[in-house]
């Protein structure tokens, strides 16, 4: 598809405007002659086909009527199609009549449709459109006026196809505005090629519209490729700047340096970027209150700053300002919008506090404490509650013996001056104080005048005299003492007076405390003297004075305390103390151990020591030495020829006054690696038992006699008796280890009955089968040994039990053992197993573990089953090898294996 032919450059498409301009203007000077539009052959209903120039032909018109039906005029001369219409003809004309009623004038503009149709000749079907496909069209980029007024619909540009020349092309084009939305804002005639907008375009919904223009035969084949139409929608300056919030707060300090940032407001155009449209402008409308200027604004960022120094809080705490943002560039023709800003000034600390007077008085009766004297006001103009109101109060001279306090009411913001150290009218009848005031926050003002920030005002107290008891001056007194001093001996003692006389006469004395209970005091004159004997080494700590608690009182009772202060002089009493008793040296890596002296006297009776060996025997001074280490440790050595064993060596140390002492030490030289290993041993070995560890022993071995002599005593007595044996229960008592009843049965020689279980007309056979219970396994096991069997012991119709049968004694083991005590040992035991294998694990009677089987009588073919044999002999179950084939199954659960 080639460029339209109108259109084939910009320097073309220039004078073809011009022209086009110069014919409508010719058109509408003979508007009331003739208007010609030049409209494609078909039109749909309600299509705007242009637009005559009414108020040209006549001034003022009242009534418009058009002769053709299927046309009708508006009164801005706009020209629509009433129906649909078809030209039949390359011309149609019709008229419209004007008329003016009030001037009795008509006039008629005759309109002239004109449609030019080329008669072309249809390509053949075996033809083939030649395209162009060296180059490619670019259209000439084509735009739109945003909310452009028309007349719709509104002519863009021709789109012309190259084999229009030779063949009939039908247009149509796609995209947004054409099948998407916004839908049927385009279209475009299909045989001219002519691109139309129907209504307006608001640039800031759609600004560029991407067409897609196509070019075909009438039989649908693509005469050319498709082109692209964009559509750019030209800005019009249709939206206000809006400020980003309607209302903005700030703050600002007052007393702010010129060029402080205040704050920065901001305002958005929904205008086209990078152009007039969108170029903002900021100003300042109106400040409130209306004072000179003190703010300003950038006027293309929107910073708003200070240009006065006088913003003063206390004038003026909060300012309006009305801001204006105008686009163009702030152009008389911009759009333009306003917000308001609210500035609220904080305040600062730029008025002083300042006394109300210079000059205050104030009086307090001497001795007196923590009392309020004086309350002093100030004024500041500040924010109230704030650290910049708030005063700080200071006595700047006269309070250097700290006689009183100045504090700050919270409340009220006044100093308050109290007295906290009893003042003394004898000493001063009167004070004179100098109060100076600031405030918390530090002042804020120019360095000039920093020089003055704080406001003075002086006080002056007035002292008033009071009887007094007696002074304790100076409350701590000190008095020296030698140590073990003779009892009785007299010390000068403590002293007070009475402040008015400046005497000590009429005061009694009194102590209230000694520790030791060392010193008396006259309680006339006050002098002390010693009670017992003073030492020094039992004050703790050592070097600390000896302090006594006394108490001075006149003549009317009053009262004062005071501390005696007794050092006591140190005399050499005693002699240094080696702190080592026992020493262990390894002489694997030792060749030396160091030992250490202490002395209770002062440094001036103490160190250095002189350390050496005393008395000694030869052999200890051949074998050890003994050398100085410092002033209070000495190293004692060995001699290499020196044996492994323990020695006893004294040690003499002297202090510098020449007092000494003798320790005997216990060196233990060891053949070891570690101190340890020959200390346990010492320990182990030198263990010695008091008399209650012996008195323990003593009793331990004759209570160990006692049980002896009780266990003999038990043995000769238990061989006069015939005892039952030990085994016994294991020659009748077997586990079998079976985990289920019924398993494992071994039947003795001679059986017997056993006790019936539970009143049961039942009996046992001495042979008797697992028994579970709880988990456990318990197997039953009659020997033989009785000589009696069932058949010659029950009665007719009853059932004996063990004891009914047993007859008289019968041998058991070699007849070493009665049946008596058989029965005696084993009754109680089988019968309460066999309790228990007859019950399950809740304790409940079962038929599961033991089964029980009845007497049958006598004469019974197969004979009684509560006994397997008659026979006596030892081992004798060779019998069982001729019973029936019925006791095969019990002859194998009863042979023993």
């Amino acid at each position: 598809m080639a460029a339209p032919r109108p259109q084939s450059s910009l320097r073309g498409a220039l004078c073809r405007q011009l022209l086009l301009t110069l014919v409508v203007f010719s058109f509408a000077c003979e508007a009331c002659k003739k208007e010609t539009f030049i409209i494609p052959y078909k039109l749909e209903a309600d299509k705007m086909i242009g637009r005559v120039n009414l108020k040209e032909c006549l001034g003022s018109v009242d009534h418009i009527q058009s002769s053709d039906p299927d046309f009708r005029v508006l009164e801005d001369g706009s020209v629509y199609t009433a129906h649909a219409v078809v030209l039949s003809d390359e011309k149609r004309s019709f008229t419209i009549r004007l008329s003016d009623t009030k001037k009795q004038t008509q006039k008629e503009i005759l309109v002239l449709l004109e449609y030019q149709k080329k008669v072309l000749r249809k390509r053949h079907t075996k033809e083939t459109v030649l395209r162009r496909s060296k180059r490619r069209w670019a259209p000439i980029p084509c735009s739109m006026q945003e909310n452009s007024l028309g007349p719709f619909p509104l002519f863009l540009q021709q789109v012309q196809s190259d084999a229009a020349q030779n063949y009939t092309i039908f247009y149509s084009i796609s995209g947004r505005g054409v099948d998407k939305e916004p839908l049927n804002l385009f279209f475009i005639e299909r045989d001219t090629g002519n691109l139309y907008c129907t209504r307006p375009v608001d640039r800031e919904e759609y600004d560029v519209f991407d067409l897609i223009a196509y070019a075909s035969t009438a039989d649908g084949y693509s005469a050319d490729f498709p082109l692209p139409l964009p559509i750019r929608v030209e800005d019009e300056n249709d939206n206000y700047p809006i400020f980003t919030e309607a209302i903005y707060n700030f703050e600002v300090p007052e007393s702010s340096r010129i060029g402080t940032t205040v704050g920065v407001v901001c305002a958005t155009d929904r205008d086209e970027p990078d152009t007039m449209h969108t170029r903002l402008k900021y100003s300042i409308l109106e400040q409130t209150p209306r004072s000179p200027g003190l703010f300003s604004v950038h006027p293309s960022t929107g910073v708003i700053t200070t240009v006065s120094h006088y913003l003063d809080r206390e004038v003026a705490d909060k300012y309006s300002l009305i801001m204006k943002v105008q686009d163009m560039d702030g152009q008389f023709f911009g759009l333009m919008s306003t917000a308001t800003c609210i500035i609220t000034v904080k305040d600062s600390n730029d008025n002083l506090p300042t006394f109300r007077q210079n000059a205050y008085e104030a009086s307090v009766e001497e001795n007196m404490v923590n009392v309020e004297i004086l309350r002093i006001p100030i004024e500041d103009k500040d924010l109230i509650n704030t650290a910049n109101w708030r005063a700080n109060f200071t006595i700047l001279k006269g309070n250097e013996n700290g006689h009183f306090k100045i504090s700050t009411d919270k409340a009220t913001n006044e100093g308050v001056l109290s007295v906290v150290k009893p003042l003394d009218y004898e000493e001063n009848h009167q004070v004179v104080l100098e109060i100076g005031v600031t405030n918390e926050a530090p002042f804020t003002r120019d360095v000039a005048l920093r020089m003055t920030t704080m406001n003075r005002a002086v006080v002056t107290v007035h002292v008033k005299d009071q009887d007094e008891g007696p002074e304790c001056r100076p409350e701590v007194q000190y008095i020296q003492i030698k140590e073990n001093s003779a009892v009785g001996s007299k010390i000068n003692g403590y002293e007070a007076y009475d402040p008015e006389s400046k005497s000590s006469s009429g005061l009694r004395y009194k102590i209230l405390h000694d520790p030791k209970e060392w010193i008396t005091i006259n309680d006339g004159s006050g002098s002390v003297q010693t009670s017992k004997t003073l030492d020094r080494e039992v004050i703790t700590p050592k070097n600390e004075l000896y302090n006594i608690t006394v108490l001075a009182i006149d003549q009317d009772g009053r009262s004062c305390t005071g501390t005696l202060a007794v050092s006591i002089e140190d005399v050499n009493d005693n002699p240094p103390e080696i702190l080592q008793d026992y020493l262990v040296i390894c002489k694997a890596n030792m060749e030396y151990v160091d030992i250490s002296a202490i002395d209770r006297d002062s440094s001036v009776n103490g160190a250095p020591f002189y350390f050496s060996l005393a008395n000694t025997s030869p052999e200890i001074n051949r074998l050890w030495t003994i050398t100085r280490v410092n002033d209070t440790a000495a190293r004692l050595a060995y001699q290499k020829n020196a044996q492994f064993q323990e020695y006893f060596i004294p040690v003499a140390v002297k202090d510098r006054a020449g007092l000494s002492a003798t320790k005997t030490l216990r060196v233990n030289l060891c053949d070891c690696t570690n101190p340890v290993q020959c200390r346990s041993t010492a320990r182990s070995a030198d263990v010695i038992l008091g008399k209650w560890a012996i008195l323990a022993i003593l009793l331990g071995i004759a209570l160990l006699f006692s049980i002896l002599l009780t266990l003999v005593c038990g043995i000769v007595s238990a061989r006069n008796k015939k005892a039952f044996p030990e085994d016994l229960a294991q020659q009748n008592l077997i586990i079998s280890n079976t985990e289920a009843p019924g398993d494992d049965k071994v039947c003795s020689a001679n059986g017997f009955m056993t006790q019936t279980v539970n009143n049961a007309n039942q009996g046992f056979c001495g042979t008797m089968g697992s028994g579970v219970k709880n988990g456990g396994q318990e197997t039953i096991e009659m020997v033989k040994g009785g000589h009696q069997t069932l058949e010659s012991c029950h009665g007719a119709g009853h059932h004996h039990t063990l004891d009914s049968c047993r007859g008289g004694a019968v041998e058991v083991e070699n007849s070493r053992y009665t049946y008596s005590e058989w029965q005696n040992f084993t009754q109680p035991r089988l019968g309460e197993k066999l309790h228990l294998c007859n019950q399950d694990e809740e304790h409940m009677p079962s038929q599961d573990y033991v089964l029980t089987y009845n007497y049958e009588g006598r004469g019974s073919p197969a004979g009684s089953v509560g006994c397997c044999s008659e026979k006596q002999e030892e081992d004798g179950l060779d019998f069982l090898n001729n019973l029936e084939a019925k006791f095969t199954a019990l002859a194998e659960t009863c042979t023993k294996r």
